[in-house]
């Protein structure tokens, strides 16, 4: 299988600056990279932060978030193109829009959308217009033409083709005012896992993006989809979550399969790891996860 190459994508303009930004630096400095057998590919730097609401769109900092996922999209493009499997370091979740653009550029794909949240706010309804609680509606199409149909191309993903896994948001959401998840698109929350296990939920969900005729899928890894007792390190904390055990799982099941063209990890913020001991711990859940493919996985 093809090799890992490495994209650092330090964006937190779908967020704020609270520390997500040094997430690749962290990664990389625990070792990530060599446990992965991966290769270095560049970084793509976002434009500088800009704390006010858009009045038009309600979103913080979209034109940057468009310009910056135009620039990764084609760094992203590059690394595949280079015959590498791409592994893009956030940054908040609305990196995914430049991921996913570059492979709706090429046609149609899918996605595994292993997050605690569902991401799926209208701008309306998200308290202080963060993209990184809206990027999954962006990304199938529902939002402000700047962000949800980037370059014309939206949507970058159809519902049908994508699966939302391990998410546990579901009062949250629904008392925040957050639209609905669309009946077309996969869903299996946190229940639904822990109801059949990890790996047959993970078996479940790459048949399902099997069904449409897509050409592969991307992984989308929020690791605030892990239990909030071993992950902490993160901005908006939810009780609960998958094991790491469980995730490690889910990552080998889906990243062997031939169809899986990359992956992103995003929201780990190592300024809430003082010690760098879950840096070390998701570096290694990373490795294991990735062994299938051919990394050393150590």
């Amino acid at each position: 299988m093809r090799k890992p190459a490495v994209i650092e994508a330090p964006s937190v303009l779908g967020l704020r600056p609270s520390g997500v930004q040094d997430l690749p630096a962290a990664l990389l400095g625990a070792g990530l990279a060599e446990r992965l057998g991966a290769v270095r590919a560049g970084r793509v730097e976002a434009a500088a932060y800009d704390a006010r609401r858009d009045e038009r769109t309600g979103i913080l900092n979209p034109l940057g978030i468009a310009r910056h996922a135009v620039a990764l999209a084609d760094a992203v493009a590059g690394v595949v193109d280079g015959g590498f499997f791409p592994v893009v370091l956030g940054g908040d979740c609305s990196i995914l829009l430049g991921n996913l653009l570059c492979l709706r550029r090429r046609g149609r794909y899918g996605l595994l959308f292993l997050d605690g949240h569902t991401d799926f706010y209208q701008p309306a309804a998200e308290p202080t217009g963060e993209a990184a609680s809206m990027e999954l509606a962006l990304a199938t199409g529902r939002g402000p033409g700047l962000l949800a149909d980037l370059e014309g191309r939206g949507p970058l993903v159809r519902d049908e083709d994508v699966v939302a896994f391990g998410f546990r948001d579901a009062l949250e959401s629904a008392g925040a005012g957050m639209q609905p998840l669309p009946p077309g698109l996969h869903r299996v929350d946190l229940e639904g896992v822990r109801a059949v296990g990890a790996a047959a939920a993970a078996r479940w969900a790459l048949g399902r993006l099997g069904e449409g005729g897509s050409a592969g899928f991307w992984v989308h890894l929020d690791v605030d989809v892990l239990d909030d007792e071993l992950m902490p390190a993160v901005d908006y904390r939810i009780p609960g979550g998958l094991t790491w055990a469980e995730l490690e799982s889910v990552l080998r099941i889906a990243l062997a399969d031939e169809r899986a063209v990359g992956l992103d990890v995003t929201i780990f913020n190592p300024r809430l790891d003082p010690g760098g001991t879950l840096a070390a711990r998701l570096c290694e859940c990373l490795g294991r996860g990735m062994s299938a493919r051919g990394g050393h996985g150590s």
